[in-house]
């Protein structure tokens, strides 16, 4: 339960630690239960380098929620420029995660309310977001966020 506000901000290079913790998290709890062929550690193992290259991209932001200077979770997304086959600047939700005790308390709705803020501010026209069609509760907080499917994706193990 949260006692205290929550509040939004922009990461810093000084957070990457809990944003790789989260991304293992996320890892575990996500993939762990739904892709047999993801590297379950890729987090722990280049999550660092990734995420501090990430916060240094143009259009790149990683959102953490905090209560009392406590993380509580985080949104990394971004902006492309619009190309020849789609115009229009769009952006990308690519991964979020909240620690379970704090779901269903408004956090993740507050981060993705600030990255919709956020992509606006900077061009965006849509966002899309992928989850694996499995995980029925993401996929429902996507849906009551405004995202609507788009594509199916089918795959086949050999």
């Amino acid at each position: 339960m949260i006692n205290t506000p929550v509040t939004i901000r922009r990461a810093t290079q000084d957070d990457v630690l809990s944003i790789v913790a989260f991304s293992s998290a996320l890892f575990q709890e996500d993939a762990g239960q739904r892709d047999p062929s993801m590297n379950l550690d890729w987090a722990m193992q280049e999550g660092a380098a990734y995420f501090s290259q990430f916060l240094a991209k143009p259009l790149h932001t990683i959102l953490l929620a905090e209560a009392e200077s406590r993380p509580l979770g985080y949104l990394a997304g971004y902006v492309s420029a619009g190309d020849s086959l789609h115009p229009q600047p769009s952006a990308e939700l690519e991964s979020m995660f909240v620690e379970n005790e704090f779901r269903a308390h408004g956090v993740g709705k507050a981060l993705a309310q600030e990255f919709f803020a956020w992509c606006t501010r900077n061009g965006a026209h849509r966002i899309t977001v992928t989850a694996y069609s499995q995980n029925e509760n993401a996929v429902r907080f996507y849906q009551r966020l405004g995202f609507v499917p788009k594509q199916l994706t089918l795959e086949a193990n050999l």
